[in-house]
């Protein structure tokens, strides 16, 4: 019997497989639908989801399990000690990165850096305390940003740093917002280095393998990171 865990983020659902608390399958999907023909014929004995949805606690239901099932919410107790000022308001997959930062390097002090729509910097302490951290605009929505907010410039993508000086506006947006994404997580690192010794970077999202090419720092990359936190939170509440 396997374990699922299911985060379901803005854009796609990302799942696991656990056995024995060892990750064994993952796979991402569009929506539910294709999610239940990837998991016809698994047999699942508890789930787990966390969602910026408001649908999931419906759709959590609908999940076939021989055991448990738990929508991952502010109520949820986990295996680490919050102080957020404000809980009700903390993102769901910010916990769970904690606590997989927590499984997997128990009694270190972690800056866990997931790179997603937005980028979000927060602390997990040695002692197993979670103390918040910071939230910034994602790479795709710089690039949107500066194009809607703005008359002229233009929608740009990509991850290719430019020549600096950027002799081109293409190349002087991009370079704006890809070397000021790298500084701001080298300032973000830097800052919390001076606190907290030694410190253990973690890094997780779908912007990850940039910040991994680019950031001077010793980082672990642990793409499966909030996966492997909802599952250890589940083993927690059952």
């Amino acid at each position: 019997m396997l374990n699922l865990a299911i985060d379901r983020g803005n854009t796609r659902i990302k799942a696991g497989l656990f056995e024995d608390g060892l990750l064994v399958q993952q796979f991402t999907c569009p929506d539910f639908p294709a999610l239940g023909e990837k998991l016809a014929g698994v047999p699942l004995q508890n789930a787990i989801m966390s969602s910026v949805s408001q649908e999931s606690a419906e759709l959590v239901q609908h999940i076939p399990v021989s055991g448990q099932r738990v929508l991952f919410n502010a109520q949820t107790p986990v295996p680490v000690q919050n102080h957020y000022g404000t809980p009700h308001t903390l993102g769901v997959d910010r916990m769970a990165a904690a606590v997989g930062a927590q499984h997997l390097f128990k009694d270190r002090h972690c800056l866990i850096i997931d790179a997603g729509t937005c980028i979000t910097y927060d602390l997990l302490q040695a002692d197993g305390t979670f103390q918040g951290g910071s939230i910034s605009p994602g790479i795709t929505m710089r690039y949107q940003a500066v194009h809607s907010f703005t008359g002229k410039l233009p929608l740009l993508e990509g991850y290719e740093l430019p020549p600096r000086p950027g002799k081109t506006t293409a190349d002087a947006i991009k370079g704006g917002i890809l070397y000021g994404a790298v500084a701001e997580a080298e300032g973000m690192i830097q800052h919390y280095e001076r606190q907290y010794k030694p410190l253990t970077v973690v890094l997780c999202g779908g912007d990850a393998p940039f910040f991994e090419s680019t950031v001077k720092a010793r980082i672990f990359v642990i793409p499966e990171l909030v996966l492997i936190g909802l599952n250890r939170i589940l083993e927690y509440n059952v």
